[in-house]
C-alpha cells in the first residue's frame, strides 16, 4: 500500500502500489474522480448572478460572452435593449385602443376603400393622419394593403 494525495481535494488517502503504476491511484473517492473529469467552467448569470456550470462548448458557442441561467433572466437581459423606446415599432409611449372606439360607433366593420370584411386584415386609419386625434369621426377601417397605399402612395380616401 502507498500513500498518496487526492489531486482534487488534497486528502491523503491510501491506495494499492499497482493503481499508481498505472496512473488510476490519483483520487481518494469517486466524487473527487468525477470532479476531475468534469470539464467546463463556472460563469456568472449577467441578469442574477447566479453562478452556473457550463460546458466548453456552451462557452464556445457564446456570440455575446453573456450567459443566462434561464429563460427568464435572458428575456429580462434582452428586453433592457429591445423594449420601450430601442423598439423598432415605438410610437412615443400613448396607447389607445382605436379598435374599440372604432366597433363601438356602429360604422359597417368594412374597408373604406375596398369594401373587405376580414377583420384579421382591417386597421383603423386616422383621417387627419394626427395620431393623438382619437375621435371616432377621425377614425375609419382600412385594410392593410389600403392602409399602406394610403400612407406611402398618397391614394385618397373619399
Amino acid at each position: 500500500m502507498v500513500i498518496t494525495s487526492c489531486k482534487v481535494c488534497g486528502k491523503r488517502f491510501e491506495t494499492r502500489n499497482w493503481l499508481v503504476q498505472r496512473g488510476w491511484g490519483r483520487h481518494c473517492s469517486k466524487k473527487c474522480r468525477d470532479e476531475a473529469q468534469r470539464k467546463g467552467k463556472f460563469v456568472k448569470c449577467d441578469t442574477c448572478g447566479k453562478r452556473i456550470w457550463r460546458v466548453p462548448a456552451e462557452v464556445e458557442a457564446s456570440k455575446s460572452g453573456r450567459f443566462f441561467c434561464d429563460k427568464s433572466c435572458q428575456t429580462v437581459w434582452r428586453n433592457k435593449f429591445y423594449s420601450g423606446k430601442n423598439h423598432a415599432l415605438w410610437t412615443g409611449g400613448s396607447n389607445s385602443y382605436n379598435r374599440r372606439k372604432l366597433l363601438k360607433t356602429g360604422i359597417p366593420v368594412a374597408c373604406k376603400l375596398c369594401n373587405e370584411k376580414d377583420r384579421r386584415v382591417l386597421q383603423v386609419h386616422h383621417i387627419d393622419s394626427n395620431r393623438e386625434n382619437n375621435e371616432a369621426d377621425n377614425l375609419m377601417w382600412l385594410c392593410m394593403n389600403c392602409h399602406r397605399l394610403v400612407h406611402l402612395h398618397n391614394v385618397s380616401v373619399s
